[in-house]
């Protein structure tokens, strides 16, 4: 009888098992306990990962000896990646170490730079010595035939090491649902780049559309045609998307406002990168060192009127701002060295809009003022000037004589200026009870729903040439600073296409708890035996107690027995 009961339990006992682990296997839960909740996953993120049907294989190169900092954002890394494996058994993480026993870290570092990512260079603290290590904060995500590029340490100018995780840290879910969006989804939207009127030339937009080309259709658009048929080019245009006009130089004839006015009232989405003033710092490259900043009209002042905006032709002068580099020497003994420079104004977030949350300061050159408008259109300023700032009017006399010139503080009195303003709603056309410059079925005086972002200044999506390639935009070569530029552009596109909410992951706020580095030297020898005797201790009171009960009770067994 004894050991049938005993097979009847173990049978019960194996059985109840193998249930729990089937429940287990397809029911589970998982509990966040973090106060800022890190390690719950944005409904954005959670849609992409659950559209991945087949193995997606990331690669994570944060592996090796890192300073306490960047541990951290390995730990915060294999955390997250944890997460995304737990709603997707289709996510396959490796974490490698790119620097294998006696390999060079240079000729590493130079193998990861022709990929298209750049090592990062850390001082390590230990004992009382400083030494630079290289690490590779990168992750490759492999699906199918394609392989997408993930940064996972961003870079911020004048940051210390922690703010630097921190504000990685707070990118990383974006970062990874941004790649495995490009990796699984195909490209649906279309973006018109436009062309006709002076733009800017393809050399100095090619970074920023190789990177809009990894999410959606880019296509260069003309407004010639509109002088001959006008509504087929307006057919043409209410095709796209979105229209990115970057720094036009010749005006706008009627006809093509129209166009561009019934793109708008159609539902048409446009980012607009516009001057009213004509200024660039290679006039300022001749003998005298002086040139003339002259106002710039692009006869498209009554259009953004009717939107509720104005661009102004004047100067920001901004005390915050970034240098000039000028050359001096020649031949091999020639040296770049930066100056400051006011014109060159380093923006300034007065709030926590998607599009600029935790981005690096955007750079501008000879920006202008815009003036919000009274009207039923929903305008928030993206991008301002710093309180420091001063707003000078043109004809402009500019002299590069200025950067041995002490500013006179006294006179940077005209505040914040905004520099980037986001329009929403519903526009009213700009030919309303007018005559229209030509005939189409229709034409519309209000607009559906849409967007429309104005920056005043065409620079802002230039990228620099060194020997005829392009650079990545934002990044000035002779100071070796990285501008938001390029973030910020990217931030906007897909803000204004509605990219899969993924813009809205860019507003969680994380807070990452650091220690102290001189305490942690102060104090370290204290917490290190602290470590080495209260386990210990713990474990000698555990015996202690477990043997004197264990002889109590068998001093009571005893005792009852006779």
């Amino acid at each position: 009888m004894k050991k049938t009961g005993t097979y009847k339990s173990l049978a019960i006992l194996i059985v109840g098992l193998i249930l729990l682990n089937v429940l287990a296997a397809n029911f589970f839960t998982r509990f966040d306990l973090t106060q800022d909740n890190r390690y719950t996953l944005s409904t954005a993120s959670k849609n992409i990962i659950e559209d991945i049907e087949k193995t997606v294989i990331i690669d994570v190169f944060l592996q090796g000896n890192f300073p306490p900092e960047f541990r951290r954002l390995r730990n915060e890394t294999s955390q997250l990646l944890e997460e995304f494996a737990a709603y997707n058994s289709n996510i396959r993480v490796n974490f490698i170490n790119p620097i294998e026993e006696g390999q060079d870290a240079n000729a590493v570092a130079q193998e990861f730079l022709q990929m298209g990512m750049t090592p990062a260079r850390v001082s390590v603290q230990e004992s009382g010595k400083t030494s630079e290590e290289i690490i590779f904060p990168w992750a490759i995500a492999n699906y199918e035939d394609k392989t997408v590029k993930i940064p996972l340490l961003k870079n911020t100018l004048g940051a210390t090491d922690e703010d630097r995780v921190t504000n990685s840290v707070q990118q990383l879910e974006y970062a990874f649902a941004n790649g495995l969006d490009k990796l699984i989804y195909p490209k649906e939207k279309k973006i018109a780049v436009m062309r006709g009127n002076g733009e800017l030339p393809d050399a100095n937009l090619a970074d920023f559309l190789q990177t809009l080309q990894e999410y959606y259709y880019i296509a260069p658009f003309t407004l010639d045609s509109a002088a001959q048929n006008p509504q087929k080019t307006l057919q043409k245009l209410n095709e796209f998307d979105l229209i990115l006009e970057a720094k036009p130089t010749e005006p706008f004839t009627e006809n093509e406002k129209f166009v561009l006015d019934q793109y708008k009232m159609n539902g048409g989405k446009s980012i607009w990168l516009v001057e009213s003033v004509a200024m660039e710092t290679d006039s300022l490259l001749n003998q005298s060192g002086t040139t003339y900043a002259l106002p710039r009209d692009l006869n498209l002042g009554d259009l953004f009127f009717s939107y509720g905006i104005r661009i102004n032709p004047v100067l920001i002068n901004d005390l915050y701002s970034a240098p000039i580099t000028l050359a001096s020497g020649s031949g091999n003994n020639t040296r770049f060295n930066p100056y400051p420079w006011f014109y060159s104004p380093l923006s300034s977030s007065p709030n926590d809009h998607p599009i600029i949350n935790n981005i690096e300061a955007v750079k501008f050159e000879y920006a202008n003022q815009i003036d919000t408008l009274a009207n039923d259109i929903e305008k928030t300023i993206l991008l301002s000037s710093s309180p420091r700032t001063k707003v000078e009017g043109t004809p402009l006399q500019i002299s590069l004589e200025m950067v041995s010139q002490k500013p006179q503080i006294s006179t940077y009195t005209d505040g914040e200026q905004p520099l980037a303003v986001l329009l929403k709603g519903n526009f009213t056309s700009a030919y309303k009870n007018r005559i229209k410059p030509f005939e189409i079925p229709n034409p519309l005086d209000e607009s559906a729903a849409t967007k429309m972002l104005v920056i005043s200044d065409g620079d802002v999506i230039k990228n620099d040439l060194q020997r005829g390639a392009p650079l990545e935009l934002g990044f000035e070569r002779y100071t070796g600073s990285t501008y938001g530029n390029k973030e910020f552009l990217l931030n906007a596109v897909n803000y204004m296409l509605d990219d899969n909410g993924l813009i809205e992951i860019r507003t969680e706020e994380i807070s990452i708890p650091f220690l102290d580095p001189e305490r942690t030297a102060e104090e370290r020898e204290k917490w290190q035996l602290t470590n080495l005797v209260v386990p210990l201790l713990i474990l000698g009171i555990f015996a202690f107690l477990f043997t004197f009960f264990r002889r109590r009770k068998y001093v009571k067994r005893s005792r009852a027995a006779k």
